[in-house]
């Protein structure tokens, strides 16, 4: 990567952090891809020099080793970079414009079953301290409970949750903060989780904290998860992000309409929220099959 190109990109970064205040975790991965482009063959010149016959053949270069989808972020982080140099007068072209993305296939999520949800979050541990088990216990209640990304769950400190009105505040995409209900019983499991580490200074402190009393990461939660869906014989393969498709899901299924799903889940568009219908769609064709007697001849 050349001394130019390496400005560039710590321009591009500042641009993504201020304007357009995108997560740290979409930075980097926007970031990756802009640096990758730099140390490729298409950009000898650097990345300043790509013209879209370069560009079509860098993209090429990747087409049969990756998904639409991934095909699609790639190109998306190239898109947002190269509109940046053209607002900023440092091309007079983008080399991305008219460039077809792939067509991506549609991948609904697989939510868990109700009862899934409820055995992971009631029954025992039987591997972990008590401690811990009072944590994980507060921490799959509330991502079931209320929908949120497991960033913003791991994010939040005590002062974020208001004991009295049962509700939380969290930062979300882009920064936006939004007002989320915790209903009684996720409350209740915060509750227990707070009064087991109750001392001086608290409000200040993350709310979900690791063995080693460091604020939990997200990697963190899913390898316990991970360890939890193990011990309790539920052989689905899920993420953190799973439960946060099966609470929009659930909610979808027990009729509450779509625009409150939406604002509950802090989605921007209406259409990022649709996806959930075809999930219920097929769950009921499921049921359909399974059930009626007309299915199954």
């Amino acid at each position: 990567m050349s001394s130019g190109d390496d400005k560039l990109i710590r321009a591009y970064r500042r641009y993504l952090e201020v304007e357009r205040a995108f997560s740290e975790h979409t930075i980097r991965a926007y970031l990756r891809e802009v640096e990758r482009l730099s140390k490729s063959a298409e950009a000898p010149r650097g990345l300043l020099e790509v013209d879209a016959l370069g560009l079509r053949t860098y993209l090429a270069g990747f087409h049969r080793r990756h998904k639409a989808s991934t095909r699609n972020r790639r190109l998306a982080a190239l898109r947002s970079f190269y509109r940046f140099c053209l607002r900023t007068k440092r091309v007079t072209s983008d080399p991305t414009q008219g460039l077809p993305g792939p067509k991506a296939e549609r991948r609904l999520p697989s939510p868990l079953q109700a009862e899934e949800c409820e055995r992971l979050i009631e029954a025992p541990s039987r591997r972990r301290s008590e401690a811990l088990s009072i944590r994980d216990r507060a921490l799959f209640d509330l991502l079931y409970s209320t929908g949120l990304r497991v960033g913003e769950a791991v994010g939040l400190d005590w002062r974020d949750y208001d004991r009295d009105r049962c509700e939380v505040r969290v930062r979300g995409k882009g920064d936006k903060e939004r007002v989320v209900p915790v209903p009684t019983q996720a409350a209740h499991s915060l509750n227990l989780y707070r009064e087991a580490r109750q001392r001086p200074g608290l409000l200040g402190e993350a709310v979900f904290l690791n063995a080693r009393g460091s604020r939990l990461s997200e990697r963190g939660v899913r390898v316990i998860l991970r360890r939890r869906l193990l011990e309790l014989g539920i052989a689905k393969p899920a993420s953190p992000h799973t439960l946060r498709h099966s609470y929009a899901t659930h909610l979808l299924d027990a009729d509450v309409d779509l625009r409150s799903i939406q604002e509950l889940l802090g989605h921007g568009r209406l259409a990022t929220t649709q996806r959930y219908t075809y999930v219920s769609a097929e769950r009921l064709a499921r049921a359909y099959r399974m059930a009626h007697p007309r299915a199954r001849k």
